[in-house]
């Protein structure tokens, strides 16, 4: 009797069931039968192919289509897939290799083997695609055609050879299999809790080793170290953003014109949006923090703001709530302790209208957490559609919440200079600024909060457990400093010089 099939790195990290890819083929199944009156329907997915960089024969990391992985968990390049409508089995064609793979690669897998890997009911070699499909005689072939409302990339349809002579509808597959992977399963939960458990623990050992002097880079490697380690995460599910000072106003800073190379200095709030990626299933956390261990007057003013907002959305959380609602929800929070604080003046109800929060927090309150960062299903037919307001119009999507949906709750108040120069000017808007108060913070950066929610029955299940208060915050930097010690490459680099250097 064969083993159940399981993916997992080592003893210490989660040990995920096939049984999810079972589930989720099976939900698929039920939604499709009864709108296919009675044909016989193969659901055909291709997987990502193996590739090089450029023109180099170097083989960047394999990470597997979402789509694909979301039917099969397959973790190899080069596979295609099918289901069978309406008895539900599954077939994974694989590529037949040489071999003489065997000798860079390994011992090469059975069609037994794969099988019994990914609880399949039978793989058949790729190159035989053809005579398996015409086999089972379907009268319709489903493939996966659809825009992402994110990127707006076009997915890549499945073929093979001798596809054209089978009727092919590739316009019901993807809206079905993307509204059933904003709705999670308990094995797919698992999964999500335990990537964003691993990611939260990251963020408090980054807390913990702050220092100035150091890069921002290094505290990214300290996350990126922590998740693959401590819980075999081997890829970030976006690229980390580890934004120091004035770098916090740069909302995707991280990027290959700003990699993270800033030197942190004492003073500086810190912005750290990372999130790890475990069997493909994502976290999207950010923490903000300053530098010195304490927050100033200021920081606190700005911090408080954002966190009152983040805290206000999750409680008004629940099935039934506007995702729209909750994004305004924490507009007009964040607007209000701005004014406290004495930056605006005037009616909040004025500044609503006239879209100013979109200067302080021009992203989206949040989106769809899952297989992907930005997971799919935002915008689909049916659903409410994107605004064309500022702010608003960056929304990942305008959906009513409902139970099972994954979320990241993510306010934030930057000081950009762009915007608040174009809103200083503009008629509209200007009176609402106490132009002052604004330029004690140009330079300031920015703060994020981002939190992970699953919706439940009638709230919602907090999946990020970082410190979030400023006292919380402080104790554990201050942990850290009497803790850990941190020896920074340019202290090293000063001692050997203090030493004499090297001798030959």
């Amino acid at each position: 009797m064969s083993c159940p099939a399981v993916f997992s790195r080592c003893v210490h990290t989660l040990s995920v069931s096939m049984q999810l890819h079972t589930l989720n083929r099976s939900r698929l199944v039920d939604k499709l039968t009864p709108l296919l009156n009675g044909q016989r329907a193969l659901v055909v997915l291709d997987g990502s192919k193996s590739q090089c960089r450029d023109s180099s024969d170097h083989e960047p990391l394999f990470r597997q289509e979402s789509y694909f992985h979301w039917a099969f968990g397959v973790q190899e390049p080069d596979f295609s897939g099918l289901i069978s409508v309406p008895d539900g089995s599954a077939v994974l064609f694989a590529p037949k290799l040489p071999e003489d793979y065997a000798v860079w690669m390994g011992k090469l897998l059975t069609q037994e083997e794969i099988k019994d890997r990914y609880g399949v009911d039978e793989v058949v070699w790729s190159e035989d695609m053809s005579h398996k499909v015409v086999s089972l005689d379907p009268q319709v072939i489903l493939t996966l055609k659809g825009i992402n409302s994110d990127s707006g990339i076009e997915t890549v349809e499945a073929t093979f050879n001798g596809i054209e002579s089978f009727k092919v509808d590739n316009q019901l597959l993807f809206p079905m299999i993307s509204d059933l992977r904003v709705f999670k399963t308990p094995l797919e939960m698992q999964v999500i809790r335990y990537s964003c458990k691993l990611s939260s623990d990251a963020h408090i050992q980054v807390m913990k080793s702050v220092r100035p002097g150091m890069k921002e880079y290094q505290l990214e490697s300290i996350f990126r170290h922590y998740c693959y380690y401590e819980g075999g995460a081997r890829f970030m599910s976006y690229t980390c953003i580890c934004a120091s000072g004035n770098n916090g106003a740069t909302l995707h800073y991280g990027h290959a014109g700003a990699p993270n190379d800033k030197t942190i200095e004492d003073g500086d709030m810190c912005l750290f949006d990372m999130g790890c990626e475990y069997y493909c299933y994502a976290s999207d956390i950010t923490c903000s923090f300053p530098v010195s261990g304490k927050f100033t007057s200021h920081q606190k003013v700005i911090y408080n703001a954002v966190l009152k907002a983040n805290r206000a959305v999750f409680n008004a959380v629940k099935p039934g709530v506007s995702w729209t609602i909750m994004h305004l929800l924490a507009e007009r929070t964040q607007l209000e302790e701005l004014k406290a604080a004495g930056l605006l003046q005037g009616s909040v109800d004025e500044m609503m209208f006239k879209r100013l929060g979109a200067v302080f927090m021009p992203h989206g309150l949040g989106h769809f957490l899952g297989i992907d960062t930005h997971d799919v299903g935002g915008y689909l037919s049916g659903a409410p559609s994107r605004s064309t307001e500022a702010g608003l119009k960056s929304l990942r999507t305008a959906r009513i919440l409902e139970e099972g949906m994954v979320l990241t709750i993510e306010p934030g108040i930057y000081f950009i200079d762009t915007l608040l120069d174009k809103a200083l000017s503009d008629p509209e808007t200007k009176d609402f600024f106490v132009p002052e108060a604004i330029e004690t913070f140009r330079g300031f950066g920015g703060v994020r909060i981002e939190d992970n929610i699953l919706v439940t029955y009638d709230g919602a299940e907090l999946l990020s457990p970082v410190p979030r208060t400023v006292e919380e915050i402080e104790a554990v930097i201050e942990e850290g400093r009497k803790t850990i010690q941190i020896v920074l490459p340019q202290d090293k680099v000063k001692e050997h010089v203090v030493n004499g250097g090297t001798k030959s």
